[in-house]
């Protein structure tokens, strides 16, 4: 993006809002939809709800996994299934004025990025890298893609800067338009996007209605399996971490013995739990998953 265009934008975005303050952290976990994986400091971890994400963390989404995430500023950043997408310049000020920054690296997968109604107009300066190309976001609703054959840059609603795979920049205005850049090709002029293409796009980064997916407040668990012992508890808990699943190990009493659960929590519903239970029924031991509250 031209640096004086940056330059600009962020100084007329502080002017703005100069009395809005932010109080939430940088970047936190609100959905998975397992399994994924947070990389930090040159190790992997099963991503969880309630992680706050910081400067150069890296998200890995497995087969059909979601991920949802929450700005300071309100906005939430959707990931789709085998997503790899990589997090930098945090920040909530800028020249000691509220300011909300990112640079979001989407390496590989499909992301939605979006602004409440409350939260469009607060103070930001996100810009995501995407299939070569670079958005300049303010407050606005836009989806993107890095694909085997072809990266996509859909503005939904909103406003957007961009810098082209050619390296060409322009301004995207129209809602419902879309930007496409094959492989190997030159890239597509800006186009209407169909409404039908549109809501397949989407359906690729939400986590459905009950889906199996843990979320920020869930109540519901699923017991993966019990273990007579220790030991063996922790050669399973750490296959399902290894795997992307964010399980919690537990000793519980049952008949006057100690016995090891390894299950995960925060599901929403327990309609959400069961899915959970249904599609990981005789994967690492998983033989039996039941669902409690």
């Amino acid at each position: 993006m031209n640096h004086l265009y940056r330059v600009t934008m962020l100084a007329s975005l502080v002017a703005a809002f100069s009395s809005t303050v932010f109080a939430a952290p940088d970047l936190t976990v609100q959905g998975v939809q397992m399994p994924a994986w947070l990389q930090r400091d040159n190790a992997q971890y099963p991503l969880s709800v309630g992680t706050q994400l910081s400067n150069d963390d890296k998200i890995i989404t497995g087969t059909n996994a979601r991920v949802v995430l929450q700005g300071a500023d309100g906005s939430a950043i959707k990931l789709g299934q085998n997503a790899n997408l990589r997090v930098s310049n945090l920040a909530q000020k800028f020249d000691d004025k509220p300011l909300f920054t990112a640079l979001l690296d989407v390496a590989k997968g499909a992301f939605r990025f979006t602004t409440s109604a409350l939260s469009k107009n607060k103070p930001r300066a996100v810009t995501i890298n995407v299939a070569n190309s670079t958005i300049g976001i303010r407050g606005t609703d836009v989806w993107g893609k890095d694909g085997d054959d072809k990266g996509i840059v859909c503005l939904i609603e909103g406003k957007i800067a961009v810098q082209g795979a050619d390296k060409s920049q322009f301004e995207m205005a129209d809602a419902m338009s879309f930007y496409e850049m094959p492989k190997g090709a030159a890239a597509k002029a800006v186009s209407p996007v169909d409404p039908a293409q549109l809501t397949l796009w989407a359906a690729e980064t939400e986590i459905a209605p009950d889906a199996a997916a843990a979320k920020a407040g869930g109540k519901w668990k699923v017991i993966l399996l019990t273990a007579a012992d220790q030991a063996s508890a922790l050669i399973a808990y750490d296959a399902w971490r290894n795997a992307g699943y964010a399980v919690r190990l537990m000793p519980v009493v049952q008949n006057e013995n100690t016995v090891y659960q390894v299950r995960i929590e925060q599901f929403a519903s327990k309609a959400a739990a069961q899915q959970l239970a249904q599609q990981v029924t005789g994967k690492l031991g998983a033989d039996s998953p039941s669902v409690i509250r």
